[in-house]
């Protein structure tokens, strides 16, 4: 996809209202510090336009990314952060719920997952309640140039036992570093989703 304009539209807070967009939207969620917004950023072509943080848990809004006023991308927050009051966490938790059960034009949620290491309890559990919602996630294994190549293989198929994937799962190693798995991103997307 050739990247004309992004714009920042809508920034969701715990009560904001959750925009009725009438074009089609794609949601990015994953754990906190998994790479959510050097992904966007790679996926738009720009260098920080969503905030890259060094502290975990910045994002605590729902951003939505107006491409080529064509289709949004969606940062959910991220979830699993330990710093963060039970209280807030289950604010998040019900405004992304909300956003699930209420957006009339979201067609794909993807759900990051740090190539490095197993899914978590909170990436199994996440997984689990976005199929709940009814949205089986396409996975990106995030960090791709943190490893060895010849660990690649190893490493998905660890994901995809971590969170018990069927089988035809897709699961697109990525890394902002090099843009590995950015093309297949967007080509699953318009592919599947934005047709």
């Amino acid at each position: 996809m050739i990247i004309k304009n992004v714009d920042l539209e809508t920034v969701c807070g715990i009560t904001s209202k959750i925009p009725e967009n009438q074009m089609p939207e794609i949601a990015f969620a994953g754990k906190s510090n998994v790479g959510k917004s050097s992904l966007i950023n790679t996926l738009m072509n720009r260098k920080s336009y969503a905030r890259i943080s060094g502290k975990p848990g910045k994002t605590q809004t729902i951003n939505f990314y107006n491409i080529n006023r064509a289709l949004y991308l969606v940062d959910l927050p991220g979830y699993g952060y330990a710093k963060v009051s039970e209280q807030e966490k289950q604010k998040w938790g019900q405004m992304v719920e909300r956003y699930l059960h209420g957006s009339k034009q979201l067609r794909a949620v993807f759900l990051l997952i740090d190539i490095r290491h197993e899914p978590s309890a909170n990436d199994k559990m996440m997984y689990d309640w976005i199929v709940d919602q009814g949205y089986p996630p396409i996975i990106i294994a995030t960090k791709l140039d943190k490893i060895k190549r010849s660990q690649q293989d190893k490493q998905v198929k660890a994901i995809r036992q971590g969170l018990s994937l069927p089988s035809g799962t897709a699961v697109i190693p990525f890394s902002s570093v090099t843009k590995q798995g950015r093309d297949e991103i967007w080509e699953l997307a318009e592919k599947e989703y934005l047709g």
